[in-house]
């Protein structure tokens, strides 16, 4: 075959690629059931058990996260009451952008849940967060701030500044999937963070295909997924105001948002991890 013939078949084969994304991303209702496995139906707020803040009227929405994959690694550490090296890699939601004070970044929230949920464990975390980073700098990162530290479980938040700030998801699917298979091969578990469901990002026309990307990447590679969009749409709609979540840029997370992420991934982890899936007792946990 000539190479013109080459270039013209794996031109094709982007072009399906891309249009099996595009029909994906237009149906959220089908990148919802892909991504994250939620409780049947959304509670009205009147149904709504009694909840003192937001964060815990967004945690009592989204009851029974499931990642839609176990963490083998997490549940062995867990097992032989062996510290867990938890490294969290993303942008500026991971990092916590806005919050002055670490203990109300998702990293150190659900640090602390964890060690709730598990009195005996011993959970550490690294927060490999830099503000402005894409997908392709989180992979440029892999080396000295995921591999380094020899993590048993990696979080690895991404795709809002690639789509966000005018950008486009246009061949970031080969990129997620390779990053995800140098993840793997490193032993550690993974789970995928997804955007956050914001008037920044739903303003981007790619976001829906971001979502799409993420969603197939996760279910391709057999690792979890923690659906922040829709963990945070899911609270929308059940009659939480849409700027309870959000910080006042209309990007990132508040610190009811942040405090809401990571407790619910702390419970996902928890469940995946072979933990009891009754109600955790409430309470936002320590704070240490």
């Amino acid at each position: 075959m000539s190479s013109g013939s080459n270039g013209m078949s794996a031109a094709r084969r982007a072009g399906r690629r891309r249009s099996r994304l595009r029909d994906l991303a237009g149906n959220l209702g089908a990148c919802a059931a892909l991504t994250l496995v939620l409780a049947p139906a959304a509670p009205t707020r009147a149904e709504m058990p009694s909840a003192d803040s937001p964060a815990e009227f967004c945690l009592l929405t989204n009851k029974n996260l499931a990642l839609g994959a176990s963490l083998p690694r997490t549940a062995a550490r867990f097992r032989a009451g062996a510290p867990l090296k938890v490294v969290a890699i993303g942008s500026s939601s991971t990092t916590g952008l806005w919050m002055f004070d670490a203990a109300a970044t998702y990293p150190q929230v659900m640090r602390r849940e964890l060690e709730r949920l598990r009195p005996n464990s011993r959970v550490e975390v690294v927060n490999s967060g830099r503000v402005g980073d894409t997908i392709t700098g989180n992979l440029t990162r892999f080396g000295s701030d995921v591999f380094a530290y020899r993590p048993d479980l990696v979080i690895w938040q991404l795709g809002t500044n690639d789509v966000a700030w005018g950008g486009s998801a246009e061949g970031l699917e080969e990129k997620v999937i390779s990053g995800l298979k140098a993840l793997k091969a490193s032993g550690a578990d993974v789970i995928l963070m997804d955007l956050q469901y914001a008037p920044m990002v739903l303003a981007s026309s790619d976001y829906a295909v971001m979502e799409s990307i993420i969603a197939e990447a996760a279910r391709q590679e057999h690792v979890g997924l923690f659906s922040r969009f829709a963990l945070m749409r899911r609270s929308v709609e059940a009659g939480l105001p849409r700027g309870a979540l959000v910080a006042w840029d209309g990007l990132h997370n508040s610190r009811e948002g942040y405090d809401c992420v990571g407790r619910a991934l702390a419970r996902a982890i928890h469940a995946a991890a072979g933990g009891s899936t009754r109600k955790p007792v409430s309470g936002r946990g320590r704070r240490n």
